[in-house]
């Protein structure tokens, strides 16, 4: 019963955009097998990404990268685990 219960905050958990917090760093970009699947939008994100080229060190700043990434990201336009929304300053959760 306790293992049931577990398992639906989880997936309770997936969609509402609260594990876009815990995403920063060096980032892939991938077409099959993410950690996170993401939709990109102009308003109302879960996360706010600032693109940096060093010092990834905050939530919402995203080093892209082509090799040992701490996160793989597929970009997606249905069934995202979470929404972005690119900026220049102010990166993070919105939440």
């Amino acid at each position: 019963m306790i293992l049931v219960v577990a398992m639906m905050g989880t997936s309770a958990i997936a969609g509402d955009g609260s594990g876009a917090a815990r995403v920063y760093g060096k980032i892939q970009i991938v077409t099959a097998f993410p950690d996170y699947k993401v939709r990109v939008v102009k308003s109302l994100a879960d996360l706010k990404v600032q693109v940096v080229t060093a010092f990834p060190d905050k939530p919402g700043k995203w080093q892209m990268v082509d090799a040992f990434p701490d996160y793989k990201v597929q970009l997606v336009s249905v069934g995202e685990d979470f929404t972005i929304q690119y900026v220049d300053a102010f990166p993070g959760p919105t939440r």
